[in-house]
């Protein structure tokens, strides 16, 4: 059993880590004030690769496997989550639901360009009224001719402003429930399908958050992305990988805090001395960082067998639910560690505190996890 990452591998962790230092760092907490969505990295995150970490070569990918990947986002993340998560809803979302489901049309037709950065794409499978409960989609996708109208809406949509390319899911036999919703690939500027409300958040708010809305958008058939009625089996199977690469987003947010309270400790006086030599600080530190590791080898695990092309539907989410709550505790000791200026935003603390929570909710709630973790023990024994 390894433990550590290849020679290869270890380069690409330091040059994600290199480029976020110098591209990304500078203009953290500008882009958080202004919400801004930075599209201008894109053509950055293209040229190392980012925009198709997990695709062959051949569909404009960087042909990396799903460590690699963990890796990447990892960094990204502990250096601004926001970012993280752009890179992930892309590659593991949008992106992978086309590889994983698409005819080999649709894949030279629309991974190519999003694998190459040239495009930028969501995934839409939320709705105000189907959260935790993905089944209950009431967004509709009717047969006319060789076509489908869809209405409806999608929320909490990642780039639902600036995507080039949009896969949704809609009902297309009601009576058939789970198995009677399918997915689409939207494109941009399709008539009757449009961005809408942009969400004020507390964090990521460099992570461009909005719904979509449908208006009797007129879909050709070629566009239907899978087998019909398979769209929400096929979205739960991307999920899989999904809460692989938020596990990794967890983990690097986490990291970036603790980094941040290391620091602070070492350089804060009080009674006389650094408030690191106090042990009080140092607990907080060792569970810290024991807490990251145990978060970043349940990442591993996951991505690992993912790459094995083994089932991770139990360690994905195990990975995600640890991680995820592991990354909120860590950032809210980190500014526990920085005391009154962790709560100003003169430091990172409280930014990475913000960005780490939403680490409990996207992709399935802990609550979530949780059933799925022991509905997989029950159905698959210990």
């Amino acid at each position: 059993m390894e433990f550590e990452l290849t020679e290869e591998q270890t380069q690409i962790k330091m040059s994600v880590r290199e480029f976020a230092e110098a591209e990304i760092a500078p203009h953290v907490m500008e882009w958080d004030e202004a919400q801004h969505f930075p599209i201008e990295l894109q053509p950055k995150l293209a040229e190392l690769g980012l925009t198709g970490v997990i695709f062959p070569e051949e569909y404009g990918g960087a042909g990396m496997g799903y460590v690699e990947y963990a890796t990447i986002i990892e960094e990204l993340s502990r250096v601004d989550g926001s970012i993280g998560i752009s890179v992930a809803a892309h590659n593991s979302l949008c992106g992978n639901h086309i590889f994983q489901f698409g005819t080999e049309a649709q894949k030279r037709k629309y991974l190519v360009p999003l694998a190459s950065g040239k495009h930028l794409g969501a995934w839409g499978l939320t709705e105000p009224s189907a959260g935790s409960d993905a089944s209950g989609t009431r967004s509709t996708a009717v047969r006319q001719g060789d076509d489908w109208l869809v209405n409806g809406s999608k929320n909490f949509i990642t780039h639902a402003i600036h995507a080039d390319t949009c896969v949704a899911v809609a009902v297309t036999d009601r009576s058939k429930r789970s198995k009677g919703i399918s997915a689409f690939i939207f494109e941009k500027g399709m008539k009757g399908f449009s961005p809408s409300k942009k969400e004020n958040k507390l964090g990521l708010r460099a992570s461009e958050t909005a719904s979509v809305v449908f208006e009797d958008c007129l879909v050709p058939d070629e566009n239907r992305l899978g087998e019909e009625g398979q769209g929400f089996v096929n979205a739960m199977e991307i999920l899989d990988g999904g809460r692989i690469s938020i596990a990794a987003l967890a983990v690097g947010i986490a990291q970036g805090a603790y980094e941040s309270a290391v620091r602070y400790s070492q350089e804060r006086q009080q009674f006389g001395k650094p408030i690191s030599e106090f042990q009080a600080i140092q607990f907080k530190l060792a569970n810290m960082a024991t807490q990251i590791d145990a978060a970043r080898l349940l990442m591993y695990r996951a991505a690992w067998m993912k790459d094995a092309g083994r089932k991770v539907t139990k360690e994905s989410s195990m990975a995600k639910l640890f991680a995820s709550e592991v990354s909120v505790n860590v950032c809210e000791e980190a500014i526990q560690v920085h005391g009154g200026y962790g709560y100003t935003k003169d430091y990172p603390a409280e930014k990475y505190w913000r960005d780490s929570k939403l680490c409990t909710i996207g992709e399935g709630t802990s609550e979530i996890q949780r059933m799925i973790i022991a509905r997989e023990i029950l159905q698959r024994g210990v």
